[in-house]
C-alpha cells in the first residue's frame, strides 16, 4: 500500500512524462504547510529559467506583518510574481505541472493568477 506521499509523486511522474513530450517550458508548483513554490523550467528540464516562492524575503514583506505564506492570497501573489518573470525570460507558453497536488485552493489559486499575469498554460 502506498503511503499519501508516495501516490502524490506517482501521480507528479506520470505528469512530468506527459509534459517531457511537449517539449515546452513547464511551471512546477510545490505546495508545503507554510510556503508556496513556483518554478519555470526550460524546455530539455536542464535550467531554472525563474523562481518565485513565498519564502522570499521581497514576498514575505508584501505579504504584511504575519509574513504568512500558506493562504490564497500569497498564492495569488506568486502567481503574479512568476508570469512576471516569466515574461523577462521571453516564456509566453508554459506546461502547469501541479506535481501531484490536487488542483483547488492554493494551486488553483496560483495558476488562475499565472493566467492573468498573461502566461499560457
Amino acid at each position: 500500500m502506498l503511503t499519501k506521499k508516495e501516490q502524490r509523486l506517482r501521480r507528479a511522474r506520470q505528469t512530468r512524462i506527459r509534459i517531457g513530450k511537449q517539449d515546452i517550458a513547464r511551471l512546477s508548483v510545490n505546495r508545503t504547510n507554510l510556503h508556496m513554490y513556483a518554478t519555470l523550467v526550460s524546455a530539455d528540464g536542464a535550467t531554472v529559467l525563474a523562481s518565485a516562492s513565498t519564502a522570499e524575503t521581497s514576498m514575505r514583506s508584501a505579504l504584511g506583518a504575519t509574513g504568512k505564506g500558506a493562504t490564497t492570497a500569497a498564492a495569488t501573489a506568486v502567481g503574479v510574481s512568476i508570469a512576471e518573470k516569466a515574461k523577462a525570460a521571453g516564456v509566453e507558453r508554459v506546461a502547469f505541472d501541479r506535481a501531484g497536488f490536487a488542483y483547488h485552493g492554493r494551486v488553483k489559486a496560483l495558476a488562475e493568477a499565472a493566467r492573468s499575469a498573461g502566461l499560457q498554460f
